[in-house]
């Protein structure tokens, strides 16, 4: 499950263009939230001068195009805010970076910094506004807010993780999550209370306000009726309740006059996206509608047994009725999923590492004669101040060749090569790695339905002595 907010930026008072650019990616690579720089990621540009790469792209924009606005958006920032405790700061950097990818189509240069100082892990993507080509800008566009939602739920379904289902405007905070998670308000355990007083029909207005002082409400009778729990710092007024629990509507309830149908306490609906051939069995006993709905708990019944026998048609389909085969099958097939995620990672670590050496050595190149002049100008501070974006470009060049120990520079066609071989193996493995991961879910699905059907434990022993064979 996650959260989307996109925020366009501007010129922040009193600041230069690249010191509101600057200020706002250094926030999202503060150390101390991104494990000293560990979780952050970055395509076509480099974290360390991506304010000043972005800075010189619509340098060029601007003389190609001749176009100039007042208040021009600098830069968009993405946040993508995940449930506690689903995900891993290393995945969550992932997802948001397939999401940067997948919402600018590659046509925007954009860093990731994942931020795990909080419950939530969630990221910022700043991406340019400006295209890499530099002859367009990014347009905010009517329904880009559910646009980017579309697109990080699909991403999350494929990784496993759950979404909300029926999401709702909401101006609070991206990182406020709903569900189990979120306390019960004093109104809604107000409400509760009074369901359950008027449940044992009170005789009047003064029997049922001695009930709720026995819940220990203490009671604030004025103009209205007025209660607050133990704890609670201020009162709560019926008639702020709603239509059937104000004054009038707590009488009429009381008398008879007034039929309330019995609530049940508001959850958050998740949808749990699974292999669509064969879901996990419902656990009646846990599920708290099957206590209190007889055509539920049948209609769970009739499903469950639906999807033991797609289960056995499985086994039987695949030759795996034997409960140990079924075991080493899951375990080969995870293990396969496993190796097949570690060779592409390690492959796009090295396209990652090729890209950016391919632009430090562009900017390098582009940028060594500025930098000779400014060693013989003696390091004069006025031609920094007015070469200070092409000098800094290629100190930061000169530093990544430094720490990839590179006595020899490599030619832009030999990296070119090597970029695109790895690019062909990847795409070759991502066919494997699909195929691999389908397979992996089918047998997880199916070991862990054979372990519901049979009662056994996650050792594949039998609970009862008399378990029936597959």
């Amino acid at each position: 499950m996650a959260t989307t907010n996109l925020m366009p930026r501007h010129v922040d008072k009193g600041r230069t263009i690249l010191k509101s650019i600057k200020d706002s990616i250094d926030y999202g690579k503060n150390p101390d939230k991104t494990r000293n720089g560990q979780l952050i990621s970055s395509y076509e540009c480099d974290a360390r001068t991506a304010h000043i790469e972005f800075i010189l792209s619509k340098n060029q924009y601007a003389s190609e195009t001749n176009r100039s606005q007042k208040n021009d958006v600098l830069l968009y920032q993405l946040r993508q805010s995940f449930k506690p405790g689903e995900i891993t700061p290393e995945d969550a950097n992932r997802i948001s970076y397939e999401l940067a990818m997948a919402f600018t189509k590659g046509r925007h240069a954009f860093i990731v910094t994942t931020h795990e100082d909080k419950k939530h892990i969630h990221s910022h993507i700043y991406f340019n506004s400006t295209s890499i080509d530099c002859t367009r800008k990014f347009r905010n566009f009517w329904g880009s807010a559910r646009a980017i939602r579309r697109i990080s739920d699909q991403i999350c379904v494929e990784n496993g993780l759950s979404i909300v289902e029926n999401p709702k405007p909401s101006k609070g905070n991206y990182g406020t999550w709903l569900g189990d998670d979120k306390p019960v308000t004093w109104q809604e355990k107000l409400k509760q209370a009074i369901d359950a007083v008027l449940d044992k029909k009170p005789a009047d207005l003064t029997a049922f306000v001695q009930a709720m002082k026995a819940l220990g409400y203490e009671v604030k009778q004025g103009k209205y009726l007025s209660f607050c729990a133990p704890e609670q710092k201020k009162f709560t007024r019926l008639r702020s309740l709603g239509d059937d629990y104000n004054d009038n509507a707590i009488l009429e309830r009381i008398e008879g006059k007034r039929i309330v149908s019995k609530r049940e306490p508001a959850v958050e609906t998740t949808a749990v996206h699974s292999n669509p051939k064969m879901n996990l069995l419902i656990d009646i006993q846990n599920n708290i509608k099957a206590k209190n709905s007889p055509g539920y708990e049948q209609w769970a019944k009739v499903f469950n047994l639906k999807q033991a026998a797609q289960t056995l048609i499985y086994l039987q389909e695949n030759n795996l009725t034997d409960y140990n085969k079924l075991e080493e099958k899951t375990t080969e097939a995870t293990q396969l999923y496993n190796d097949l995620t570690d060779q592409i990672k390690i492959k796009e670590a090295r396209l990652n590492e090729i890209s950016s050496l391919q632009k430090h050595i562009g900017n390098y190149s582009r940028t060594r004669d500025v930098y000779v002049e400014y060693r013989k100008s003696g390091y004069s501070k006025k031609f920094l101040a007015e070469h200070e974006g092409d000098i800094i470009l290629h100190q930061a060049s000169k530093k990544a060749f430094d720490e990839l120990g590179l006595q020899k520079l490599p030619t832009i066609k030999t990296l070119q090569t090597e970029y695109a071989t790895l690019l062909a193996e990847k795409k070759k493995l991502y066919q494997s790695y699909r195929q691999a991961k389908d397979s992996m879910r089918e047998l997880l699905t199916a070991k862990n339905n054979t372990d519901r059907i049979l009662g056994y434990s996650s050792s594949g022993q039998a609970h009862e002595k008399d378990t029936p064979k597959l």
